[in-house]
Parts: structure tokens; sequence; C-alpha cells
């Protein structure tokens, strides 16, 4: 097993990156982009119905009390120069926020609330990526080309408890044959959402805010809780499914995790975050195999266009505690990105458009499974992209990187990378 993982490390020459598009900067500065009602909310207010606090914030139910979030939507619900596509989403946000709206003398009757305590969202996707491969002269390229579609229920328990899933089906174009004719359980669990505390139960992603380590889903638990300062607890098992390619082929058990982090933004310019995520692989034969990641990160937003990201992870472990023969200076045990970012793609407005560019180093036993599509683990390099949407609900990414392996800087890599997601 020791020779699988150093050959799995060593000589791969493509690694599996994290399916996620560049993400558009929130139009209320302190809503996270995973809040129930932010898809609500910012077409709301993108439509002009909801204002928020006139200094571009709008303060979700884990910032303001329901009270004052009810309160909103009454001045919403008073509006009748609306669409029937906004007065939906308000009749939905009344539902939730019905107990509240009756005790302003807003009447909401209980019929609206059931029939929409489940709710259904989900995304069709293309992707078309190319790989040209240079090593010592000799060239080679590969090509992947495929339909993804997700679907994702969130069922209400209560006014603070949901289940929510991920449910996808995929299919290779080349071969014209889908995964198994399957259709995954990707992800399930329970949410309950608190003043300033939320705890997730069952399989989710990482909630751990650094997505240069690990943002891929594993089975256990975490609590998040503070406002400004957030603080997250969680552990669990990750399949090796759910690793990077390279780790991936060279583990065949379910690794233990534990994970610890902090999150800084009080909606000022800059916010931080740092974490400590460890990881036990169980690689047979090998002692001590287990992985300790630091990671740190900033970002600082000169204005409402421009933003500027880095972050720096490091692990405990090297390709030298697997084989002696090789040299300390692997690279594997280290990780950092820079991006540059100018504006951004919104799903709900047509028209929007970004763009970036971007310095990603991502050591194979540090970045585990990023989110990445442009540079994968095990290399370093420059990535530039943009994306824009056509129409609502309707993103296109293209993104290029031009790369080279960390352990062999002969075996170079550039990467195209084009994608259409269509939302729903």
């Amino acid at each position: 097993m020791k020779k699988t993982l150093v050959s799995a490390l060593t000589t791969a020459l493509v690694v599996g990156a994290a399916s996620t598009t560049f993400a558009a900067a929130n139009p209320f500065s302190d809503v996270p982009a995973d809040h129930w009602a932010y898809d609500a909310v910012t077409q709301l207010a993108a439509d002009g119905v909801i204002e928020g606090y006139g200094d571009t914030t709008f303060r979700g139910q884990q910032n303001i009390t329901r009270y004052e979030m009810a309160q909103m939507i009454a001045k919403a619900m008073a509006k009748t120069d609306v669409s029937a596509a906004d007065k939906a989403l308000i009749d939905k946000l009344a539902a939730e926020f019905s107990d509240e709206l009756n005790n302003l003398g807003v009447r909401v009757s209980n019929l609206e609330r059931n029939a929409d305590m489940v709710k259904w969202n989900g995304m069709a996707r293309y992707t078309y990526t190319q790989d040209k491969y240079e090593y010592q002269g000799q060239k080679d390229k590969e090509k992947t080309d495929k339909l993804l579609l997700r679907l994702e229920p969130s069922a209400e328990v209560n006014s603070h408890w949901h289940v929510k899933a991920r449910l996808e089906a995929k299919t290779d174009l080349k071969t014209d044959e889908g995964d198994n004719d399957n259709v995954s359980l990707k992800r399930v669990w329970a949410q309950g959402d608190y003043n300033n505390f939320q705890v997730k139960l069952g399989k989710f992603g990482s909630t751990i805010n650094n997505t240069l380590v690990f943002d891929n889903p594993y089975s256990g638990a975490a609590v998040t809780f503070g406002k400004d300062l957030k603080a997250t607890l969680e552990a669990g098992r990750v399949g090796s499914g759910e690793l990077s390619d390279t780790l991936g082929d060279a583990i065949d058990k379910t690794a233990s995790y534990q994970g610890v982090g902090l999150a800084y933004d009080n909606g000022s310019k800059l916010t931080g975050r740092a974490g400590y995520q460890h990881f036990d692989w169980n690689v047979d034969n090998v002692d001590n195999d287990d992985a300790g990641i630091w990671s740190v990160g900033a970002n600082y937003r000169f204005d409402k266009n421009v933003a500027f990201d880095a972050s720096y992870a490091k692990s405990n472990r090297s390709l030298t505690d697997y084989d002696s023969t090789l040299k300390e200076d692997d690279g594997q045990d280290k990780s950092y990105a820079f991006e540059l970012d100018y504006k951004g793609a919104q799903k709900q407005n047509a028209g929007t458009w970004g763009m970036w560019v971007a310095y990603r180093y991502l050591g194979a036993l540090t970045s585990v499974k990023p989110t990445y599509d442009g540079i994968h683990e095990g290399y370093k390099g420059w990535e530039v992209g943009a994306n824009y949407t056509p129409f609502k609900n309707v993103v296109g990414t293209l993104r290029y990187g031009d790369t080279k392996n960390l352990y062999d800087n002969d075996v170079k890599d550039k990467i195209f990378f084009g994608r259409v997601e269509v939302f729903f």
C-alpha cells in the first residue's frame, strides 16, 4: 500500500477538481450564500421590492430577529405593483414567518404555510474540459464531455429544523452512458438554525471556510456559533471517493475526520478565516499515516467590483513519510492561492458578468479536495476565467489553466474548461 500511495502521488497526471463555479459577491454583505432565504431575498432586492437597511445590507435570520424580518416582509406584502414571480417569493417568505406576521396584524393562512413545507431547487449542467499534457517532448490530450442533473429538496420539520438533500444523475456524452443509470444520493442532513447558532447532522459539505483544503461532503456532525466571529466544529468520516483522485486511488478505506474553523466578517471590506483539519487515512502497512492541515485566508474588497483573496495551508505530512528514498522537498505538504476578482455573474440578473486571474499551488497532501476547476491537486500554475449570465438563471463559465506538476516540472498540463449551468 505504501508503494501504491507514492506511485499515485508521483505519476498521476490528472486529478479531480471540485465542481464549483466562480461565485458572485453577495449584494447583501451579511447574508451567507447558503441561507435558506438567500435566493428569494436577492431576487426581491434586485427587483426593488426589498431595500434592506440603506447600507446595502439585509440582515437575515441569523443576524436579526424574526420579528424584524417579518416587518420587512410585511412592507413587501403591502406592495401591489410586483410581478407574479416576486409575489410567489413574497408568499414563500410570508409562509415561513407567518407567526410573526400574525403578531403584526398581517394574517397568513396555515394552508399557505403547510403547502410550502417542501421546496425543490435544482440545476442542469453541461461541462467540457480538455487537458493537453506534455512530458519530455511527448504530447497527449484528454477530453471530457458531461451532463449533470442535480435536485435539492428541503423539507421543513418546524420553525428551526429542516431536512435537506442532494440527488445527482450524470451522463458521459462521449459514450452516451450514465453513471450506471443511477440517481445518486450525494448529501442528506438535518439542519437546525437558531439565533447565532447552527447544527448539522448527516452527510453534507464541510462548513469550515477555506476551500483550499477540502469542501466535499463527509458523514458526521457540525456546529457553528457566533455572529461577526463564527466558530465551527465538525467531525465524521470521509470516503475515498470524496478525496482527490491522487489520494483516492491510493486509499481504499474510509478516513476519520475532525475540523475546527474560525471566520470573521463584520460587513467591512476585510474578512478573515483560519482552520485546522485532521484526516486519518487508514493506509495499510503505514504507521502514523494521519495528516493535520492548518490553513489561513483573507479577502479584501476594494469596492463593489474588485476583490482580492489569499489563502495558505500547510500539512504535517510529506511524501518522505511514505518513502524515505524521496527528496525531502517534494512540494506536496503545502498549498497557497491568490485570486483577483472583478465583478461576477449573478444567476438571477441577466447581463451580469465577471472575470478573474489567479495563481494556485496545490500540494496533493494538503489540498485533499479543493474548490478549483482550472488547476488540479499536485500542480501549480496560473488560471484566468470569466463568467456571464445571458438569461436569468443561466450562467456560462470559461477557464484556462497553465500548470506544471509539483513533483516533476517537466510534466505540463494546459487545461481548457467550459460550463453552462441552468438553475431552477
